[in-house]
């Protein structure tokens, strides 16, 4: 698991929890979850553009993997699919950069209602899919 926001205004004790999950989970090589406090998709692209500032990167060497390096997700793979509880039919802030080629679902579901069945409706929709990641279609 890994820590997806900004800590500085989170409590000791949530802070001291996320530390803990993280390191109980550091050997976990199969799945990587991405628990979200304090995040913003805005705010991590300020701040990544921020830390290139900072690092003095010259603008020239600037490009899609760069910017990747400084996201909160950074070497993790960017999501397939992203479901969206509650019937809201938007991303709301939510991993603005790496949602680029995503598959959305969205659930008229509460998220506390969230389940196997929610899970399983959104994989088989997900699965009906033809993914093109920005191309124009397939040629027949």
């Amino acid at each position: 698991m890994c820590h997806l926001g900004k800590p500085d205004r989170l409590s000791t004790k949530i802070k001291d929890k996320i530390k803990e999950v993280v390191e109980l989970t550091s050997n976990n090589k199969q799945i990587t979850l991405g628990l979200a406090f304090n995040y913003g998709g805005r705010d991590e692209l300020v701040e990544a553009v921020k830390r290139i500032v900072q690092d003095r990167t010259d603008a020239q060497a600037i490009d899609e993997s760069v910017i990747s390096r400084y996201l909160y997700t950074d070497g993790m793979p960017d999501p397939d699919l992203i479901i969206r509880t509650g019937g809201e039919k938007r991303l709301s802030n939510f991993l603005l950069w790496q949602a680029a080629y995503a598959e959305l679902v969205f659930l008229d579901d509460l998220w506390p209602d969230f389940g196997h069945e929610q899970l399983n409706r959104a994989i088989n929709e997900f699965r009906r899919r033809d993914r093109r990641f920005g191309g124009v279609g397939r040629d027949e």
